[in-house]
């Protein structure tokens, strides 16, 4: 099996922006440590409107890093796997 990810959308209040992207900054280097890559993505048309994704090289990897997170995933059963185009 290829990579694993999951995924979360967060709508942030501009307000609420520099408090968030410090909980990013913490979330990031947990996930590293954890031997994840955690990457956030802004809709350019959206200021706000964030999208989180955590990859790890299994499921298992994944699974254990969302379990000791600083913060709870929405949804972390719902994994997504790398589809091989070959």
């Amino acid at each position: 099996m290829g990579r694993v990810l999951t995924l979360q959308r967060s709508l942030v209040t501009p307000t609420d922006r520099s408090r968030y992207l410090e909980r990013l900054k913490v979330r990031q280097a947990y996930y590293k440590s954890a031997n994840c890559n955690f990457w956030v993505f802004e809709e350019s048309g959206l200021p706000g409107a964030f999208i989180e994704f955590t990859e790890a090289r299994d499921a298992r990897t994944l699974r254990a890093a969302h379990a000791g997170a600083p913060e709870t995933l929405l949804d972390p059963s719902r994994i997504y796997a790398e589809v091989e185009l070959s």
